[in-house]
């Protein structure tokens, strides 16, 4: 599922986008539209992508976008139909690009359409608690209640028997039904997103959302960042303990639990029926399989395969672990 709040601005001509890379010319017919910017799985024709690292050049190879931001040493991992733009540094490009068609996602100030819940048409239909407030282009289904203090930002979708505690901010989320988001949370705020300058450090647009599937629970302060380029999801059934943090563009499956003070860097992937422990971090841009373990305080920073139970920082096997501690 692409953005459904940010508009997108496109289309926009080949010839702006290497204007706005400061680039040179390089492909014959300047006058094609371009219509969106999305990652390697999802770009279609008239679309843009971007490829940085080796890591997707199996998902390079299969994208359908018509032109790809990418690197001299990475272009030939990309099918014949996709037109390479060559750049010194893809991210920042992507960054640039990426403004160019949502400029409304950069920044990420609060959202001065909120008004008192008295004043709108959910005083008749939410339980709600005192000074709720609510911004335009949200939803809420049937038998829901609202915390006290607690903010629906804009573009927000709430499904049916769903449970918001107080003191918590969100937007740029869908929520479907039997969900439950405790006390102080903040779901679907800008990721932590940026390139390091000495001058001013690069905001990098957050064009995702947030979706939390059906009957799962948010503990409390929570936090959750909207994905980058797609989109953060928390599988169905899946439970989060308190405080704990999932950055952009995570994905973690169903019927998952995960224990207090855990952390997830953006862009990993985490199968479902996994069981995280307590104050575990997970690095970025990782894939943990299915049926995993994790042990509390582990420190993981590569990929683990299905079925596997793992401890430690780096985390290994639990036998391997365990051998070591003896």
């Amino acid at each position: 599922m692409s953005n459904p709040f940010y508009k997108n601005y496109s289309p926009f001509k080949i010839s702006e986008i290497f204007k706005s890379l400061k680039l040179q010319f390089s492909y014959d017919n300047l006058d094609i539209d371009v219509l969106d910017i999305k990652d390697l799985v999802n770009a279609h024709n008239a679309e843009i992508t971007f490829f940085h690292s080796k890591k997707y050049s199996e998902v390079a190879k299969k994208t359908k976008a018509s032109f790809c931001i990418t690197t001299n040493s990475l272009k030939h991992n990309l099918p014949t139909g996709c037109v390479p733009i060559i750049v010194e540094n893809v991210l920042v490009a992507t960054s640039i690009v990426t403004s160019k068609f949502y400029p409304d996602s950069v920044n990420d100030d609060f959202d001065v359409s909120a008004i008192n819940i008295h004043e709108t048409e959910f005083k008749e239909k939410v339980r709600y608690g005192k000074s709720v407030l609510i911004g335009n282009n949200v939803s809420v289904g049937s038998n829901c209640s609202i915390g006290h203090n607690s903010i629906i930002e804009k573009n927000v979708i709430i499904g049916d028997n769903c449970s918001i505690g107080s003191n918590t901010i969100i937007r740029n989320t869908i929520i479907n039904n039997n969900v439950k988001i405790l006390d102080n949370c903040v779901i679907g705020k800008h990721g932590f997103g940026f390139f390091p300058n000495n001058i001013k450090n690069l905001r990098y647009p957050h064009i995702g959302i947030v979706i939390i599937e059906d009957d799962c629970e948010i503990g409390c302060g929570s936090t959750i960042d909207r994905g980058s380029m797609s989109n953060t999801v928390i599988g169905r059934n899946t439970f989060l303990d308190n405080q704990i943090h999932i950055a952009h563009n995570v994905k973690i499956g169903e019927n998952s639990i995960i224990a207090g003070q855990v952390g997830i860097a953006g862009s990993s992937v985490i199968g479902s029926n996994v069981k995280i422990g307590g104050q575990a971090g997970i690095s970025g841009h990782l894939k943990i399989g299915n049926n995993v373990e994790i042990g509390g305080g582990s420190g993981v920073i590569k990929d683990i395969p299905d079925n596997t139970k793992v401890m430690g920082y780096p985390a290994k096997s639990i036998r391997e672990f365990l051998k070591e501690k003896k």
